[in-house]
């Protein structure tokens, strides 16, 4: 068994405590749709959020809404790039999982063009 990466993010409509939990919620439920996670097989996440958005902490909704009590979870701000993407939340889930599975990551709303 070994440890992968997935990736996920997504914009947020404002900066409030119910935008912040539908974005959360929303970007996790797609990225475990995705990749048929297990929370078992998870060994930590990382939420990230740049500096526009501080209502709350990502981790909270995982923790209260999936039930993800056991899961490391820690919350950052971006770097504050010029001209970066603002109101966004980006996602890292780190798997337990076999060498064969290949992630999935999620783009969603105004992230569509971080990645290809």
């Amino acid at each position: 068994m070994i440890t992968k990466g997935i990736r996920g993010a997504t914009t947020v409509d404002t900066n409030s405590t119910e935008a912040l939990e539908d974005a959360t919620l929303e970007l996790l439920n797609e990225l475990i749709k995705q990749n048929n996670i297990a929370q078992e097989a998870i060994s930590y996440v990382i939420f990230t959020l740049t500096e526009d958005l501080n209502a709350e902490f990502p981790a909270k909704f995982a923790r209260l809404k999936l039930g993800w009590k056991d899961v490391a979870m820690m919350c950052f701000h971006e770097l504050d790039v010029p001209n970066s993407l603002k109101m966004c939340l980006r996602i890292l889930i780190v798997l337990n999982c076999d060498e064969n599975f290949s992630p999935q990551f999620v783009y969603l709303k105004n992230t569509k063009g971080l990645r290809s």
